[in-house]
Parts: C-alpha cells; sequence; structure tokens
C-alpha cells in the first residue's frame, strides 16, 4: 500500500465523522422541539456508513476508505405529553415531541469526536514518519 493512501482513508473516515457529529448536533438542538401535529414532529437523524474499497485494495481490506451513503430518519414514534396550555397542543391537549435521549446522542458525540481526533493523530503521525523518511538521506 501505498504511504500517501493512508492521507485517504483517514480523509474519509473524517468526513464521515464530521456528518455523524452534524446529525446528533441537530438531533440535540431539536430534542426540545414540540408540534401538535404528530406527523411534523422532528425526527431523529442517523448517518449510514459504509466501507469502500478502492480500485487497489487488496483482499485483505487495506486500501478501504467510508464513506456516508444516507442520512436515515428515526422511525421511532413521537412522545405524547398532556399540555393543554401549550399553543401548540391540538385538539385533545397534546403535543408531541421527538423520542431524543439526550444523554445517548451525548455519548454517540463524544464517540464521534474521538473518532475524529484518532484519525487526525493517524494524519500527524504519518505526516511525520514520511518527514522522518525524507530526512534519512540528510
Amino acid at each position: 500500500m501505498s504511504s500517501f493512501k493512508v492521507f485517504g482513508i483517514a480523509g474519509s473516515a473524517l468526513s464521515a465523522q464530521s456528518v455523524r457529529m452534524n446529525t446528533l448536533a441537530s438531533n440535540l438542538a431539536n430534542a426540545n422541539t414540540v408540534s401538535g401535529d404528530k406527523d411534523k414532529v422532528y425526527r431523529p437523524r442517523y448517518p449510514v456508513f459504509e466501507a469502500v474499497a478502492s480500485e487497489t485494495a487488496k483482499p485483505d481490506g487495506m486500501g478501504a476508505a467510508v464513506r456516508v451513503t444516507d442520512v436515515i430518519e428515526s422511525e421511532k414514534a413521537p412522545l405524547a405529553r398532556y399540555e393543554p396550555g401549550n399553543p401548540l397542543a391540538n385538539a385533545e391537549g397534546y403535543v408531541f415531541a421527538p423520542d431524543i435521549n439526550a444523554v445517548e446522542q451525548m455519548v454517540d458525540m463524544i464517540a464521534a469526536s474521538r473518532s475524529y481526533q484518532n484519525n487526525i493523530e493517524v494524519i500527524n503521525t504519518s505526516k511525520e514518519m514520511l518527514l522522518s523518511t525524507l530526512r534519512i538521506g540528510q
């Protein structure tokens, strides 16, 4: 495997984790939104990752990358809350909120952030190794 492919692989992971963090941030930002119609309530979104082998990948998987193939909405039913004083309440006095667990979203955000940081470290370490290799002949 070429020494330079590591940058493409880590770069694809950075891009994927960035999408993951953005969707999680959107979920957290909309966790407390309500609607009077259960069909119009915000649905949490989650990215779908796919491993992609490059044309020069070996059978052992070397040379693979990752990409986001889709961002799907959760199928969980919204939570109904009885709030007759809320201006968004329906005729029965209910408002509907997305079924978003903020703790789970934050744990996932931390995991995405750590993965992002690890890929930055891969890039920095690879860069330092390449520079050290170039300095060998000096």
